[in-house]
């Protein structure tokens, strides 16, 4: 059976989606950010029993108004993942982990290298050998990047590209989704590795460009600013808006097909830069572009265009993207009008 998921009404979920996660507890670490958030809502509407766990590093993305509504609905642990006395406390009892909590700009994973490996690797072994020790029937769902794919060779990217990462980010995003798979077939633990595209929407911060893209656009057009293309623009990214990517956690981390298995999340379609910015300025009504040179050393991480394949998770799962990007801009452009003093600085 395929399933259409068009919205962020629950009611539309499979069925088998909201009986899995009602009444289960929950634990998602980086649960204050953009994805950990959203997440949270949809769960508490289904629901389950949710815990979030974040560390608040500064220049994060983590925002207490991002759980605001649910707030007396949830447990908020403000902690760190690589805090071991802390997730050997909280793990006992956990039915599903939904692993968000990282290190997130590739930028900084280049200037500050051991940071990134101590966050994104040393973090998800800790919670890992939790998980070996005290709970090893939870379901685990790691969030991965396609930029552990390095420079594109083909276009739609499938699961079997080769993954050779330009960035310390993306190898060691690598080497976690290694140690997720490592613990299901040597433990038994039930995990699944996804590679995310360029994920934009709500309660994303907009504090600095470091990642995401479209969400920085979409302030710079609200504050009428130049928005700058590097070279002609021409490169294709595949973007997913949040509502989409909410939709395919709960579905991946509610099906035991999952397990084990490594899935690329995004919308299939690969949509060109400069037309990306067009669609921001667009909607916001407002903002500037211009062509500028690549900068010197940037040539060397840029992975070249890339689209998704998203074939495996719809074979497998039934899960396809439904929003266009017109109307996940809209969306988030429509958010941050109503509530942009909680982002901008």
């Amino acid at each position: 059976m395929f399933y259409d998921v068009f919205s962020n009404d629950i009611n539309l979920l499979p069925i088998e989606t909201r009986s899995f996660f009602k009444d289960k507890k929950v634990l998602i670490t980086g649960g204050l950010g953009m994805i950990g958030s959203n997440l949270a809502h949809a769960l508490v509407r289904i629901g389950s029993d949710v815990t979030l766990l974040d560390a608040m590093l500064p220049l994060y993305g983590a925002n207490m108004f991002n759980i605001s509504g649910i707030e007396d609905k949830i447990n908020t642990i403000i902690g760190d993942i690589r805090d071991q006395t802390l997730i050997e406390k909280t793990l006992p009892g956990i039915d599903v982990i939904f692993h968000l909590a990282a290190q997130v700009s590739y930028i900084d994973s280049m200037s500050d290298p051991l940071l990134d490996l101590d966050i994104n690797c040393r973090g998800t072994l800790i919670l890992l050998e939790a998980c070996r020790r005290l709970n090893t029937n939870v379901k685990i769902v790691f969030a991965g990047s396609r930029m552990e794919y390095g420079r594109i060779q083909y276009n739609p990217v499938d699961e079997h590209h080769q993954t050779e990462p330009l960035m310390t980010y993306g190898i060691h995003k690598l080497a976690a989704e290694k140690y997720h798979l490592m613990y299901f077939h040597d433990y038994g633990i039930p995990a699944t590795v996804l590679r995310i595209t360029n994920p934009y929407g709500s309660r994303q911060q907009m504090k600095h460009s470091k990642y995401g893209i479209i969400n920085w656009f979409i302030k710079m057009a609200m504050t009428n600013q130049v928005i700058k293309i590097f070279g002609d623009g021409e490169q294709l990214r595949d973007y997913i808006y949040v509502k989409d990517l909410i939709s395919a956690l709960l579905i991946i981390g509610s099906n035991s097909l999952a397990n084990g298995e490594i899935f690329n999340v995004g919308t299939g379609t690969g949509v060109r830069f400069k037309e990306m910015i067009k669609e921001v300025i667009k909607i916001v009504g407002q903002g500037m572009v211009e062509m500028v040179p690549w900068p010197n050393n940037y040539q060397n991480i840029e992975t070249g265009d890339f689209i998704a394949n998203v074939g495996k998770i719809y074979g497998l799962l039934g899960w396809r993207a439904r929003y266009d990007l017109a109307t996940g801009i809209k969306e988030t452009f429509e958010y941050y009008i109503a509530n942009k003093r909680y982002y901008w600085t």
